[in-house]
């Protein structure tokens, strides 16, 4: 399914314009209070049939080439402290690589993340924090024929800049820069996020994320196979992305909402170029809070 034209516009500015009109509750630099936990079960569909090659630019996969995603993630936060919080992601994927010629096909959990937050600093309606992850591959086989990943380990340090826009409105906006360390092969990445929340009502909310990656270009030269040979074109092992994320939700009542999703890839380098589609149930928990 490609992604341009109308529907895209169409698509792109409706989802946009929702979310200038999100939710800060766990977002970037704040961390959960202590015993707080945060849910989130999502479903996602992706699928491109073009490629960012190595000048940037658009490509048709050769031979009518297509790359589907779908999964089912799950991601928590749990407030250990005030000023500390644990998180952890991990999905369960169905992977599909087709052209004219082959149709390769695997599925199993994917990484597993974990992760910790610290908050260095709060200010009035501002925090910055910073957090620590690391990346295990422990749970499938990288040889499979569309592998879920590259089969090392990563390392990351991040710091995030998160800042509330009340009473003016009822907006935040967060910035977050880090570092990844990849092991074995693939090259390093620096990775960077701008999100901008708003509540456009009691119950409604969205926010806009610019997503990115940038690769270091220190890849060992045993790193030469490209994503596409390996039948996954988001396992490159360098490559420049931008994803363009979108959501809007809806809050059922103190604890729970849902939300929509569309993350369109924008820019890029030697990596997939498509789109993700996404309906997400959201629980919230705060044990001080009836």
């Amino acid at each position: 399914m490609k992604f341009t034209g109308k529907n895209f516009k169409i698509a792109t500015a409706s989802v946009f314009l929702a979310c200038l009109t999100a939710s800060q509750c766990f977002a970037g630099a704040w961390t959960a209070e202590k015993g707080a936990m945060y849910h989130k079960l999502s479903t996602n569909h992706y699928s491109a049939d073009e490629y960012f090659d190595d000048d940037s630019e658009r490509t048709d996969y050769a031979q009518n080439g297509n790359f589907r995603d779908l999964n089912a993630g799950y991601y928590v936060e749990y407030g250990l402290l005030d000023n500390l919080t644990l998180n952890g992601s991990i999905s369960f994927k169905s992977l599909r690589f087709e052209n004219d010629s082959i149709i390769n096909k695997s599925s199993g959990f994917s990484d597993l993340e974990l992760g910790a937050k610290y908050r260095i600093l709060e200010t009035r309606g501002g925090a910055l924090s910073v957090q620590g992850l690391v990346k295990i591959p422990d749970t499938y086989d990288e040889n499979d024929a569309v592998p879920m990943g590259n089969g090392q380990y990563d390392t990351e340090m991040r710091f995030l800049f998160g800042q509330s826009l009340s009473p003016v409105i009822p907006a935040y906006f967060n910035f977050e820069t880090g570092y990844r360390f990849r092991a074995e092969e693939p090259a390093d990445e620096i990775r960077y996020l701008l999100e901008f929340g708003m509540d456009f009502s009691a119950n409604c909310y969205g926010r806009i994320k610019l997503d990115g990656i940038y690769g270091m270009n220190n890849e060992d030269d045993e790193a030469s196979i490209s994503g596409s040979d390996s039948g996954n074109p988001t396992a490159s092992p360098n490559y420049d992305l931008g994803k363009l994320d979108m959501a809007v939700g809806y809050k059922m009542d103190k604890n729970a909402a849902i939300e929509f999703g569309c993350r369109p890839e924008i820019y890029g380098k030697n990596t997939s170029a498509g789109v993700n589609w996404s309906v997400s149930y959201v629980y919230m928990l705060n044990p001080d809070k009836k």
